[in-house]
């Protein structure tokens, strides 16, 4: 390794610029975050040079990898066409099709810029089509930066949210509830309270932006069921999920069909993008056919449809999720048997797995927050230092391509031992 004397200074004078630093909270880490400036397949590279095998894969899209050359070689034809057109194209309309074809609970789809957009825009929708407000959220879950979701939960199971950041209006987050994660008696208890209120539920059918963790047996089918018996819509965020687990989603793996689907990351091939579907006659309340309003300049941006279009081709042609699935259960076992005494708890789905410094399993946030953070931190670092990158937080989900190599696999897990022999 070559140190990280150029990650240093530029974070120094990205102090004097950008808020904390960086644009994003998720990029913040102590002492200082590392830059980055190149990746390609399953390597990413920072400013001083040193290499690193990459596990966050820009918090989930390069399931491909990093540049891959279909996806590249796309977008490349299409810049010669121009980027930004601010109207129709073929492109939305194909991609559309694929996404429909993918996805059984979904007739129609809206596409837009981010994965916050289109959350933000579902929930809208479960809003403006119900006539009701109130919406139902898990400890946790995060679904984008914006008001209704940025809501933690109140003194009890089944009470309304309070604001979880300044800014979120305590009116508005009261029409946000907030529960426990595989809590079924929970969900129960609030739907006999004021189920005739609730709008929508919105939930990760895999957790993942609190670690991985999977829905106990029969939970989403008790959502499913209470939203259905309730007049509600069930939102499933398969911003992480979708074109991971499978090409249907989590919810073609555990045969849950929502009403409402949110999707972005893989499906944009590593462009900014976000989109959200469902039944006709449910997104036909969605302007310009319905009085529920969205919009964007961006959305359908010919780039990014075009990369888009690309990633599904390549998902379904070379067999990306069976092939990077297999790499997710290989690393998983590997990692249970080499850290076999540690405290450490490996959990994950599909080619998805976090390390919990931990030795119980985790089924929900109260959980997550009784691991070690400051033990991750160090061990994130040292892990650097080895040339292995993995999310800088805790609550992050670790991902693998399909392109990571077996001994690649063997190299990280031989890794992370070591650095848990020094941290712990």
């Amino acid at each position: 390794m070559n140190g990280f004397k150029r990650s240093r200074e530029l974070f120094d004078r990205s102090k004097d610029v950008l808020v904390g630093g960086v644009n994003s909270p998720a990029r913040s880490y102590s002492p200082f975050p590392i830059f980055m400036e190149d990746a390609e397949g399953s390597k990413i590279y920072d400013v001083d040079g040193n290499e690193y095998i990459d596990y966050s894969l820009a918090f989930g899209p390069q399931i491909f990898g990093h540049k891959h050359p279909k996806i590249k070689q796309a977008v490349e034809r299409q810049l010669e066409r121009g980027w930004a057109y601010g109207t129709s194209t073929e492109g939305e309309v194909e991609l559309a099709e694929m996404v429909v074809d993918c996805f059984d609970s979904i007739d129609k789809v809206r596409t837009v810029n981010t994965g916050t957009e289109a959350t933000m825009s579902a929930i809208r929708l479960a809003r403006g089509y119900t006539g009701r407000d109130q919406v139902v959220k898990f400890t946790g879950g995060f679904h984008g930066a914006h008001d209704s979701v940025l809501v933690e939960a109140g003194s009890g199971a089944s009470t309304h949210g309070a604001p979880d950041s300044p800014g979120v209006p305590k009116d508005l987050a009261e029409k946000t509830s907030v529960l426990p994660w595989n809590d079924h008696e929970a969900v129960k208890e609030l739907f006999e309270e004021i189920g005739g209120e609730i709008a929508g539920v919105i939930s990760e059918p895999v957790f993942g932006n609190a670690g991985c963790i999977p829905p106990k047996n029969g939970f989403l089918e008790l959502l499913r069921d209470l939203t259905h018996d309730n007049d509600s819509l069930l939102i499933f965020d398969e911003v992480i999920t979708g074109f991971r687990v499978s090409m249907g989603g989590a919810q073609e793996k555990f045969d849950i069909k929502p009403d409402l689907t949110t999707l972005g990351k893989i499906v944009g091939g590593g462009f900014p993008i976000g989109m959200f579907g469902g039944d006709s006659e449910i997104m036909s309340h969605l302007s310009p056919e319905g009085d529920v309003y969205q919009a964007g300049t961006f959305s359908g941006n010919p780039v990014t449809t075009t990369a888009s279009i690309q990633a599904l081709k390549t998902l379904d042609n070379d067999n990306v999720i069976e092939k990077a699935n297999k790499k997710g259960n290989k690393i998983r076992e590997r990692l249970r048997g080499e850290l076999d005494g540690y405290p450490v708890r490996i959990q994950g789905l599909s080619s998805m797995f976090s390390i919990f410094l931990r030795e119980q399993e985790v089924n929900d946030y109260d959980d997550i927050v009784e691991c070690d953070f400051e033990k991750y931190n160090e061990l994130h670092r040292e892990l650097a230092r080895m040339g292995v990158y993995l999310p800088p937080s805790q609550y992050e989900i670790c991902f693998i391509s399909y392109v990571h190599s077996d001994q690649e696999i063997d190299e990280t897990v031989h890794k992370i031992a070591m650095a848990l022999e020094k941290v712990l």
